[in-house]
């Protein structure tokens, strides 16, 4: 499978010119951005202090979000595409943030973490989901340093919740 993905972003880096948008990358490679996160709780999705954006804990923004336990409920696959909706969900808060998505100069931390099975190991292939996603839209910037834990549960039993700091061009 990882060698099936490095192809895949490879083949994609190649169909798109470096002068390219986020946005363009993203729909290029087939991703349709839903509208920002909302607050469920007493808190705010973003907040900015000079060029650093922190983003809030984030799962999944359609209103059908997946639910369940990895490694019970959820495959790692499952696990993999909810962690991949969290980051298109994360990626539309910070347009609706900072305006459009090419003012996100790197990603400089992203915890991610996974409602998983007593025992389950497979932390990093689930938040592969989001990180990979962030390497179609910005390229090498889209890593950052990471995290990828395990809960024994997550708010609404959902699979996959993930926090970011990103720094900004301006």
């Amino acid at each position: 499978m990882k060698f099936i993905l490095v192809t895949l972003f490879l083949s994609l880096s190649a169909l798109v010119s470096a002068e390219s948008t986020p946005e363009s990358k993203l729909a290029a490679a087939g991703h349709t951005l839903p509208p920002p996160a909302t607050p469920v709780a007493a808190y705010v999705t973003w907040r900015r202090s000079g060029n650093t954006l922190y983003l809030s804990g984030h799962g999944e923004c359609r209103k059908d979000f997946t639910r369940g336990k990895v490694g019970k409920e959820l495959s790692v696959e499952q696990g993999y595409d909810s962690a991949q909706q969290v980051g298109l969900c994360m990626l539309s808060t910070i347009k609706s943030a900072v305006g459009e998505l090419s003012k996100v100069k790197q990603v400089l931390r992203i915890d991610g973490m996974v409602n998983a099975v007593d025992g389950f190991g497979d932390q990093p292939e689930v938040i592969n989901g989001f990180s990979e996603l962030f390497v179609v839209a910005f390229g090498d910037s889209g890593l950052g340093a990471r995290a990828a834990v395990g809960m024994g549960s997550l708010p609404r039993n959902i699979p996959v919740e993930i926090s970011a700091i990103v720094e900004l061009t301006e």
